[in-house]
């Protein structure tokens, strides 16, 4: 089952006739993923393997019929526009893969995104896939076998790596979800363990942190008051970080003290999360809770 996405998840890639786009798009389809329709201003009426392309994003519901969901791989300078377009067209989802974006840009969407009840994932994010139903981004899904553990992950590498160590040691996944890299996202950490909670086939989450903002230590905060309950196991990047260094993502910046490793672990372990020191030991961890 997962959140978010799934196999009858109906998907409108924008940017499809780019690169990037074609080529994820052709890997998306492959995996299972409902693709109806690609957008790119001025290349209406092509075909990017076998799906339809619009010039609009309403010309493309007014043709393809009801869409759920956009995966965005515009280029960081028209990105804004074709994140609002989505929105007011009344997607519900939108996955946000597009890297570079202005800060100023990214407010602007996640504001627009809350106030017309759109969940926005990114950006700069590898995206969301529901294993053996759908993936929407750029994930290798050949690392991810189906099971009943959740994934909500800062950093696109790791989440790969640990899914791995997860499979070696029999487990699988339900959604994983890559909340993206960059200062200002969409859902966050909190919201997301929300929609999880919701979900019978997730019996475990594993949260994959890193360095800089506080997104780690709000959650653990929000874990410990509202006494939600499914376990959890964290793994944070950054350990031999060196004080100082900006490292990674642009949002893996310490600064006035918060953000750092430190913090981060003590926050979690008192919320009663266990943290990994390595992304080998999330199997083991998650076998002492489960």
């Amino acid at each position: 089952m997962g959140i978010l996405v799934g196999k009858d998840t109906r998907v409108l890639v924008q940017g499809i006739t780019g690169r990037e786009g074609s080529f994820h798009t052709k890997l998306m389809l492959e995996y299972g993923t409902k693709i109806v329709a690609g957008v790119t201003p001025g290349k209406g009426g092509q075909e990017v393997h076998g799906v339809p392309v619009y010039d609009t994003v309403k010309e493309a519901i007014d043709n393809a019929g009801p869409i759920d969901a956009s995966v965005v791989f515009v280029p960081a300078r028209f990105a804004k526009d074709a994140v609002l377009e989505a929105i007011d067209n009344g997607i519900g989802l939108v996955v946000v893969i597009t890297e570079g974006i202005p800060v100023h840009d990214e407010i602007v969407m996640v504001n627009h995104a809350k106030h017309n009840d759109t969940i926005m994932i990114g950006p700069n994010t590898p995206g969301v896939l529901t294993a053996g139903e759908a993936k929407l981004g750029i994930m290798p899904a050949h690392v991810f076998r189906k099971g009943s553990i959740g994934i909500i992950s800062r950093s696109g590498t790791l989440t790969y790596e640990i899914a791995r160590e997860l499979s070696k040691k029999g487990y699988g996944v339900t959604t994983v979800v890559g909340m993206g890299g960059d200062p200002v996202i969409g859902m966050n950490y909190i919201e997301l363990y929300d929609h999880y909670l919701k979900d019978p086939e997730t019996k475990a989450l594993v949260i994959i942190g890193e360095i800089g903002g506080d997104a780690e230590e709000r959650f653990a905060k929000y874990y410990v008051e509202t006494g939600k309950s499914k376990p959890i196991i964290a793994y944070i990047a950054g350990r031999t970080a060196p004080p100082g260094k900006r490292m990674g993502h642009a949002g893996a910046i310490i600064s006035m003290g918060l953000g750092d490793y430190k913090s981060k672990r003590e926050a979690l372990e008192k919320a009663g999360i266990p943290v990994a020191d390595k992304p080998s030991d999330v199997p083991r961890l998650l076998e002492e809770i489960l």
